[in-house]
């Protein structure tokens, strides 16, 4: 899929694509991020969870102080030679890409060996001697990567991107991208994380194993396919009560960290909340009134 002009804008709440400054595509199922070229004034972009190959685009983002590319589609470590020019770029999180290799300290070194100037590498905060150990370890990157057949501009399309796969391990799991979302924007609050186990009810698993559950009917050999395991409120709608969570596919997980976040306000900010909510809501429904005879 291909960021666009209309999406952008839609995402930042901006009229030009001049005035953007921050940007979020978490999730949004993006191969061609071309439109960054066009981004003069963007100093933060989260494009985490997508299908990103490739980070020419953004190598012409010269206010660029945050980018946030967690599980995509970047292959070569030589894609860093597009940040290289990136003069006030302090945060890259550019963990779970096949270019992190099966070497970690590797990955670690190379990385800052060619940003020399970052404070923060996934997540964690850059240590001095970090930086002259990089100078040591790390491969210095001198030229672009040579092209595939296949780029940012021609993506091919994937069937990986149309299904869910339950039976997968984390990468698919709702609750861990909500999470690891989540706690990232605490951080950024100056709040604690929230421990996984505090949350360890939901599972997409456990769900789906509680919508295929069926309860006996005493007295009868058949199962009764009335008595589904499902919550009052949200038929066929799987939710972990503790977390606040709702199942939801990979594209709502925006939705499952607001949920989360909301455990931590009192009684005031959730009136406040609620009133914004509200506010919202009217504004969505107005549309929609009919006309008045």
């Amino acid at each position: 899929m291909k960021l666009t002009r209309k999406m952008v804008l839609s995402r930042a709440k901006a009229s030009e694509l001049e005035s953007v400054r921050k940007l979020n595509c978490w999730g949004s199922r993006l191969t061609d991020i071309s439109i960054c070229r066009s981004l003069p004034s963007i100093e933060v972009i989260t494009l985490s969870v997508n299908s990103i190959s490739s980070l020419e685009p953004v190598s012409h983002c010269l206010t660029l102080s945050e980018l946030y590319l967690r599980k995509n589609r970047i292959s070569s470590l030589g894609e860093l030679f597009y940040l290289k020019g990136l003069p006030r770029l302090k945060v890259l999180w550019l963990a779970e890409n096949p270019c992190c290799g099966p070497d970690p300290r590797h990955y670690r070194m190379t990385v800052l060996r060619n940003l020399p100037g970052l404070h923060k590498l996934d997540n964690q905060t850059v240590a001095e001697e970090e930086l002259s150990q990089a100078l040591i370890e790390g491969e210095e990157i001198t030229a672009a990567p040579a092209r595939q057949a296949s780029d940012n501009s021609h993506p091919e399309p994937s069937r990986e991107l149309s299904t869910i796969d339950l039976s997968a391990d984390t990468e698919s799991d709702p609750l861990h991208d909500s999470m690891e979302e989540t706690n990232k924007i605490r951080e950024q609050l100056g709040m604690r994380p929230l421990p996984r186990d505090r949350f360890s009810s939901f599972s997409p698993r456990a769900s789906v194993s509680n919508r295929k559950k069926r309860v006996s009917v005493p007295g009868s050999a058949l199962p009764c396919t009335q008595c589904e395991d499902r919550p009052v409120g949200a038929p066929g709608l799987p939710t972990s009560p503790e977390a606040g969570l709702l199942a939801t596919p990979p594209e709502n997980n925006i939705l499952n960290a607001v949920l989360l976040l909301l455990k931590e306000l009192d009684a005031k900010e959730l009136d406040d909340v609620q009133q914004a909510v509200g506010r919202r809501l009217q504004a969505l429904r107005k549309p929609e009134l009919p006309e008045e005879c």
